[in-house]
């Protein structure tokens, strides 16, 4: 047997340390290094000897180097998960041998949406449940999707008994919920901790790649919102997966933060409902209100998410400060730059904002950080200054400069598609914009200036 032996970890960063000390070294946390238990083992639960046709590590060919050209390239077939929001967000679907890790608060719908997935797979797939009984998992599957024949639930923490029953059961996907309940007997210290977190995921990297099974874990996240355990474990998988949104509100958002098999910048829009999470396939509907009258402070922006073009709103609401300090608050947009465009429309339209609150929200509780929704910030922030509404079948695609100037945008022949296809009768953008020249069902307004537009929209 293996000569046990005590070492230190961080529990912030994961950096290692053969004695203890107040402050980590890596990431200058305090009291955060914590003494662990571990074993030094000669083998990983998983191996190619036990699984089907393997013919075991030892006897696999030493790899040697070969020139890039020489490397023989054959083209992955995807796997379809058959969720589309799901498939968007990782590229077109699971690659065989991948590891996705998947992130977010509790109570935000994790476990729903893996076991949904699950369920609705057309492969045989094991979900491997450390948090829930059978019997839990049974009641919200009878909710979500009743007659999946595909979908075998095991519950069970201990990775010996795992791939023991993976070995047997020969699944097509793997799901495991959640990483951190996972634990080996070739490390001593308790569920959760650095060293197990890490053992544990190196034993199913190594599963996935020699048996090009994707597996899917679903992980915790700290207070900070990072994910809990090393860091090193978000740079070992292939896939991070985060899963946004508030609980109080139904609609749940799922980005790319990583994706070696495919782009960062898309973005997957569910909403939580009874019988599970509903794919939002058309976003604009939940992110732009439903009112009858016209408002004052509310202007509609084409901005993009990865490929997909997004309509939304902005509200803005201006007011004198009856505190003497004037109040600058911005919800799902940053507020420097909130700042900044308060002092362009003060020096380079005339605006006396310097003594009033402002207040700027986007609609549906999401984040933005695409300059193009400068100039609809630009309209709200005027419209509720001087409490006139703008037209709410006109929207906006362009950026402010320092000099008031409204610059182009990428895309934005993808912006006033989508706009015309919403039934939007114009859109202002830059008078620099390079378009193609086709027919688009909606009028293209193109200003130069800020003062121009304010020259437009309120004469």
């Amino acid at each position: 047997m293996a000569k046990i032996k005590t070492t230190f970890f961080c529990q912030n960063c994961g950096a290692q340390f053969a004695k203890w000390q107040g402050q980590c070294t890596s990431c200058k946390e305090w009291n955060t290094i914590a003494e662990e238990v571990i074993q030094k083992a000669e083998k990983v639960s998983w191996d190619t000897s036990t699984s089907a046709g393997g013919q075991g590590s030892a006897s696999k060919r030493a790899a040697k180097p070969l020139k890039v050209n020489e490397i023989s390239l054959s083209a992955e077939s995807r796997m379809n998960t058959k969720n589309s929001e799901l498939n968007r967000v990782l590229g077109g679907g699971l690659v065989p041998g991948s590891l996705t890790l998947l992130g977010g608060e509790p109570g935000i719908g994790k476990s729903t949406l893996m076991l949904q997935v699950a369920l609705q797979l057309p492969y045989k797939t094991l979900y491997v449940s450390g948090e829930e009984s059978a019997q839990q998992i049974k009641m919200r599957a009878e909710r979500i999707h009743p007659d999946s024949e595909n979908c075998y639930i095991l519950t069970e923490t201990k990775t010996q008994n795992i791939f023991r029953n993976i070995t047997d059961l020969q699944p097509d996907i793997v799901v495991i919920d959640s990483i951190q309940t996972l634990h080996t007997d070739h490390i001593e210290s308790s569920p959760g901790s650095i060293s197990q977190i890490r053992e544990c995921t190196t034993e199913l990297i190594k599963y996935a790649k020699e048996t090009s099974t994707p597996v899917i874990l679903i992980g915790h996240i700290t207070k900070d919102g990072n994910i809990a355990g090393p860091k090193i474990l978000e740079h070992m998988v292939d896939t991070v997966l985060q899963f946004e949104g508030d609980r109080n509100h139904i609609y749940r958002i799922l980005r790319a933060n990583k994706n070696r098999f495919g782009s960062t910048n898309e973005l997957g829009i569910y909403e939580m409902q009874g019988n599970g999470l509903r794919e939002v396939a058309n976003p604009s509907e939940i992110l732009i209100s439903k009112n009858e009258e016209e408002l004052s402070g509310t202007a509609i922006s084409a901005t993009l998410e990865g490929m997909r073009p997004l309509m939304i709103e902005i509200q803005a609401l201006v007011s004198t400060a009856v505190y003497g300090t004037p109040q600058r608050s911005a919800t799902g947009y940053n507020a420097k730059r909130l700042n900044m465009i308060l002092a362009v429309l003060e020096k380079r339209a005339g605006f006396k904002l310097g003594a009033k609150d402002v207040f700027l929200n986007v609609t549906g509780g999401i984040t933005v950080d695409d300059p193009a929704i400068d100039l609809a910030v630009v309209a709200a922030v005027l419209s509720s200054n001087i409490d006139i509404a703008i037209d709410k079948r006109m929207c906006f695609a362009a950026e402010i400069g320092l000099a008031g100037e409204v610059r182009p945008v990428t895309r934005v022949d993808q912006r006033i598609i989508e706009a015309a296809k919403l039934g939007f009768s114009s859109i202002i953008i830059s008078k620099y914009c390079k378009l193609p020249k086709q027919n688009y069902r909606i009028d293209i307004i193109k200003l130069a200036k800020v003062h121009d537009v304010v020259k437009h929209l309120f004469g």
